[in-house]
């Protein structure tokens, strides 16, 4: 087989960040606004209208994002929250790091996001669930309606984690509005980026007042912005350059998620007859592919197979976040997991980033079909 060049390549991300985005970053640093200023607000108002929500926070990343929510949702001391143990495990480092104890329940076999039915028997068996992280993975929104009616019966918060969901909805109802608060990464891999940032989304005004005092040193968010703290909080802000990115970025998200959809769906078109399970998107859900995910016993064979050939995949997650030694402290770390831990085992994501061209999707779909005839 020939060496494959880099520039023959097709990469597993590819950020694309526009020369009007440098402009504006630029026109920041002739003024010196550099730091949290009019930029962010403008970039806070904007997204928050996109996602449908009344307030944004902005953020230094999505993992700060999703500690200010939990914060700003009053989470205190060993105060249990249930959550994924198929994520990035940002999600459940988040309820560590606000004081409360992550819960695991396991994920729906075939879309991998969290198991609401799994959720109420956890809730139902413990007295000290107080809030429920639910994760929007790989760009597919998690059966809100069923958590709702959970938390709603139990009187419990939800904060969504739709890092990895900018535009996904259910049934037109965007990700990011249909909780009490939800959380959003901007790192460059995900489907907007701002170098590094994070978003935080509300309804709830005492919510989004909370969060801006907490990301900005406990400052009064409602009062004077100078030296009025309030409460104890931190250095969480997002700075104007990442803003001004961050603004171009989501003027471009719907043709990046068209983009993501149109590939994921030769992919479905073309993979249909492979052995590999692809993505299963629920009736009335709008994916956004963040990633896009397939599942198979044969995966290193495959993923060898295709780097070979010049296509880079990915393993999104090898271990679950219940098996990492982080979590070997925690009390819930022991329990069983069965579809967490046998997804961690065979997925593979392909590259599906808005820069991926006919030309290249095709090699993908003809390079995994070559695979399975060799193996016949």
């Amino acid at each position: 087989m020939s060496r494959i060049q880099p520039d023959e390549r097709v990469s597993i991300a590819d950020p694309d960040v526009s020369d009007t985005a440098v402009d504006r970053v630029q026109e920041l640093l002739e003024t010196g606004q550099l730091a949290d200023g009019p930029e962010v607000r403008q970039f806070e108002r904007e997204f928050a209208s996109y996602v449908g929500a009344d307030h944004a926070v902005a953020t230094s990343n999505g993992t700060t994002a999703l500690v200010a929510g939990l914060e700003a949702l009053g989470l205190e001391s060993g105060d249990a929250v249930v959550t994924s143990p198929f994520s990035f495990v940002a999600s459940a480092n988040a309820i560590r790091l606000a004081g409360g104890t992550p819960v695991f329940a396991d994920v729906d076999p075939e879309t991998y996001v969290i198991d609401p039915a799994r959720v109420e028997q956890v809730v139902r068996d413990r007295a000290d669930v107080v809030g429920i992280l639910p994760v929007h993975l790989y760009g597919l929104p998690t059966p809100m309606d069923h958590l709702l009616e959970v938390a709603n019966e139990h009187d419990l918060f939800v904060l969504e984690d739709a890092c990895q969901a900018h535009g996904a909805a259910i049934d037109g109802h965007p990700v990011g509005s249909l909780g009490d608060a939800a959380a959003f990464s901007f790192y460059p891999t995900k489907n907007m980026t701002t170098g590094e940032g994070g978003m935080l989304t509300t309804t709830r005004e005492d919510v989004a007042e909370a969060a801006e005092g907490y990301v900005n040193h406990g400052r009064d968010a409602s009062g004077d912005r100078g030296y009025g703290h309030v409460e104890l909080g931190s250095n969480h802000r997002m700075t104007s350059l990442a803003a001004a990115i961050g603004r171009t970025q989501l003027e471009r998200l719907p043709a990046f998620t068209a983009a993501r959809q149109d590939t994921a769906a030769a992919y479905d078109r073309g993979l249909a007859d492979c052995s590999i399970e692809t993505p299963t998107v629920p009736d009335g859900y709008e994916h956004v592919y963040h990633q896009y995910t397939v599942a198979t016993d044969d995966r290193e064979a495959l993923a060898t197979w295709l780097g070979d050939h010049g296509i880079d995949t990915a393993v999104y997650y090898p271990t679950p976040i219940h098996r990492q030694p982080a979590y070997e402290s925690v009390s819930t770390a022991a329990v069983r997991l069965p579809n967490a831990e046998r997804a961690a085992e065979r997925v593979l994501s392909l590259p599906v980033h808005p820069n991926v061209t006919r030309d290249q999707r095709q090699r993908v779909i003809e390079t995994i079909t070559a695979f399975d005839d060799s193996r016949t």
